[in-house]
């Protein structure tokens, strides 16, 4: 195990995965991979070709049999060892993650546990994959169904958990016996690097993994999805993105799971518990530096308690640490790039522009590194584009309400369906609202909803498919009928 940064960085693969064996991109091309923290080259990693995804998808498709033929028990000891190690290297992972992304490193060794959880889940997932029998109506056959593996599957997967993300989609399509061909962001390959060095060493055969790295996303990927040998696309990242690669696999008919942008809502309700409100909304808006889809993006609370939720929440988000993720005591990191954070502070310009007030926060943090301070925006009128658009970084902005059915109407008035939030003592709000509220995923008086043992996903236009739980390892099967005449 690597004990330095230095020996760590030097412990990483940085070449293509392709057929079991670690190679130079096709062109010979490399890239740098920064620290978001200082600028600063990380390393520097294989640029991938179009003709290196269509090798990597060669090799997918050439090991897709035999890996399907593989007993389910022994996928399930795979992904078993493979959470063993993960577990043991975590302080390796959790540095690189924080080197490369920025998150905080007891956040990062929070995304290891969580990543790891998801080798765990879809070990034991391996061998409960079922089918049924039964006799037709008629009596005169018998009706058999089977569930088989999809077959080779494209992964593209985000920056902003480069982990987690990673053993999401990896762990089931193991336990289900489907080959892969996975894209990292070019912002955050090591982590990847790692975890498929990480899974080898767990016994994974030549070929059933494949990791493309390059800073030519489109380029290489849109001939895999375009190649009849392809039978899978999973996304996680943009909703525009998304649109684009949908468009893109229809020509092959590709089963498509599709995890996309997000606008959640968070709703505090007259009767809620103002302490448990402001933890869960700096749990729900300030995980992973608000880089997450399941990020708090709307703030809408009752009136009543609007003014000393907003005061407790500024006064929270105020007194956080901004600096490097490696030093202690720090806990806020910098956002991914200087693009995000100009971004961030367009949306934060535009709402101050139509009246609203900074509470705390409200501009870039000066030096090196892509850092922004935490915010809080009180009376943010309709129409901010910080109430429409995912603004992924660390700025909440607060709406009042007057009643639940404006709450509802307001929290589902956003093209998005990821995730919404609500706190509220009344038990039966509880269900009317969750019932109302148009989303994948309902927090109820907690700021996070993600757990491997349930399934992830959203609706409308943050997409459609789920991971994690019971449901996830079904996206990588397809079902079989069989009649047979007796």
């Amino acid at each position: 195990m690597a004990t330095t940064q230095k020996d760590l960085l030097a412990s990483v693969p940085t070449r293509l995965l392709v057929g079991g064996r670690w190679r130079e991109a096709s062109g010979g091309a490399r890239f740098e991979v920064h620290d978001p923290s200082s600028g600063a080259t990380l390393a520097t990693c294989a640029d991938a070709t179009p003709e290196d995804g269509l090798a990597a998808l060669a090799a997918a498709a050439g090991a897709q049999a035999s890996w399907a033929a593989t007993p389910p028990r022994e996928r399930g000891e795979i992904l078993r060892r493979a959470f063993e190690l993960v577990t043991a290297r975590a302080e390796e992972l959790a540095l690189l993650m924080t080197l490369e992304m920025g998150k905080t490193l007891p956040e990062a060794r929070g995304e290891v546990t969580y990543g790891a959880e998801f080798l765990r889940w879809f070990s034991e997932e391996a061998v409960r994959v079922h089918g049924r029998y039964a006799v037709a109506p008629n009596g005169a056959t018998r009706l058999v169904t089977m569930a088989q593996p999809v077959g080779p599957t494209l992964m593209i997967t985000p920056w902003n958990f480069p982990l987690a993300m990673g053993t999401r989609k990896i762990a089931p399509a193991v336990a289900a016996g489907c080959t892969m061909v996975v894209k990292p962001a070019a912002e955050t390959p090591l982590t990847m690097l790692l975890l498929a060095d990480i899974l080898i060493e767990a016994g994974l055969p030549e070929g059933v993994l494949n990791v493309v790295t390059t800073t030519d996303s489109g380029g290489v990927c849109e001939p895999v999805i375009r190649d009849p040998r392809l039978r899978k696309l999973t996304f996680t990242g943009s909703t525009a993105v998304g649109r684009r690669l949908v468009e893109q696999s229809a020509q092959q008919l590709l089963r498509l799971s599709m995890e996309l942008g997000g606008n959640a809502p968070f709703l505090v309700f007259e009767d809620a518990d103002l302490d448990a409100a402001v933890e869960g909304a700096m749990l729900a808006k300030m995980r992973n530096i608000g880089e997450a889809c399941t990020a708090a993006n709307r703030f809408f609370v009752h009136e009543d308690v609007a003014a000393e939720f907003s005061r407790r929440l500024a006064e929270r988000m105020g007194a956080l640490t901004v600096g490097k993720g490696t030093k202690k005591g720090v806990d806020v990191g910098p956002l991914i790039t200087e693009k995000a954070r100009a971004g961030v502070h367009d949306l934060v310009e535009d709402a101050v522009g139509r009246g609203a007030r900074v509470l705390t926060g409200g501009a870039p943090v000066p030096g090196r590194g892509h850092f922004y301070a935490p915010t809080v925006l009180a009376d943010v009128p309709e129409g901010s584009r910080c109430l429409t658009e995912e603004i992924f970084g660390p700025v909440a902005p607060v709406c009042t309400f007057r009643d639940e059915a404006e709450a509802v109407e307001r929290a589902n008035a956003t093209e998005y369906g990821l995730v919404g939030y609500l706190f509220t003592r009344d038990n039966a709000r509880v269900l009317r609202v969750a019932e109302a509220l148009e989303f994948g995923m309902v927090g109820v008086n907690t700021g996070i909803v993600s757990n491997p043992a349930a399934p992830f996903g959203g609706v409308k236009q943050s997409g459609f498919g789920r991971e994690g739980g019971f449901e996830g390892i079904e996206e990588y099967l397809e079902v079989k009928y069989v009649g047979i005449a007796t």
